[in-house]
C-alpha cells in the first residue's frame, strides 16, 4: 500500500511539472504594458516644491519559445514601445539640459549685473573719497595760509611794539639827559609832594 501511495504522489508530481522546460537563455513572456498606477486623491500642497518623478522603466519583453507570427507581432510591439520610451527619455534629457542651460545663462546674467553695480558703486565711492581728500588738502592749505597770515600779523605787531618801545626808551633817555643838563628833577617823579 505504501508503494502505491508513493507511485501516486510521484505521478502527481510529474503531472504538475511543466511539460517542456524552456531554454535557460529565453525568459518567459510578460505583458508589454506597465502595470496600472493606483489612483490616489490629489492632495493640496502649499509648499510650492517641485518633485521630479522618475518614470518606472518597464520590464524588457520576454520572448516565447514558440515561433509564431503572434510572438513576432508582440516582439515588434515591444520593440516599438522600447523605441518610443527611448525617444521620450532622449526628449526629457534634452529638455532638462535646455532648462539647465537657460537657468545657467540667467544666473550668469544676474552675476554680471551684480558685478557691474558693485563696480559702479565702488567707483562712486572712490570718486567721493578723492573729492574728500581734495577738499581736505584745500582746507589744510587754507588753514596753513591763515596760520601764516596770523604769524605775519603777530610779527608786525611785535615790530610796532619794539619800535614804540625803542622810541619811548630814546625819549626817556633824551629827557633824562635834558634833566641832567638842567639839573631839574622830573615833576612826575615827585608828584606826591
Amino acid at each position: 500500500m505504501e508503494t502505491e501511495l508513493k507511485k501516486e504522489t510521484s505521478m502527481e508530481e510529474e503531472l504538475n511539472a511543466p511539460l517542456a522546460q524552456p531554454p535557460s537563455d529565453v525568459v518567459s513572456e510578460k505583458p508589454a504594458l506597465p502595470p496600472p498606477v493606483p489612483k490616489t486623491e490629489p492632495k493640496v500642497d502649499d509648499s510650492k516644491s517641485l518633485v521630479v518623478v522618475e518614470p518606472s522603466t518597464p520590464e524588457p519583453l520576454v520572448k516565447k519559445p514558440s515561433g509564431g507570427s503572434i510572438d513576432r507581432d508582440i516582439a515588434l510591439a515591444g520593440f516599438e514601445n522600447e523605441k518610443k520610451l527611448s525617444f521620450v527619455k532622449a526628449w526629457e534629457d534634452s529638455e532638462k539640459s535646455k532648462v539647465e542651460n537657460k537657468a545657467q545663462k540667467k544666473l550668469s546674467t544676474v552675476t554680471a549685473w551684480e558685478n557691474s553695480k558693485k563696480a559702479a558703486l565702488e567707483a562712486k565711492l572712490r570718486k567721493k573719497e578723492e573729492n574728500l581728500e581734495k577738499r581736505k588738502a584745500e582746507y589744510g592749505e587754507k588753514m596753513k595760509n591763515k596760520v601764516a597770515e596770523i604769524h605775519k600779523q603777530a610779527e608786525e605787531k611785535r615790530a610796532t611794539v619794539e619800535a614804540i618801545r625803542g622810541e619811548e626808551i630814546l625819549k626817556a633817555e633824551e629827557t633824562a639827559a635834558k634833566y641832567r643838563a638842567t639839573g631839574k628833577i622830573p615833576s612826575k617823579f615827585l608828584g606826591c609832594f
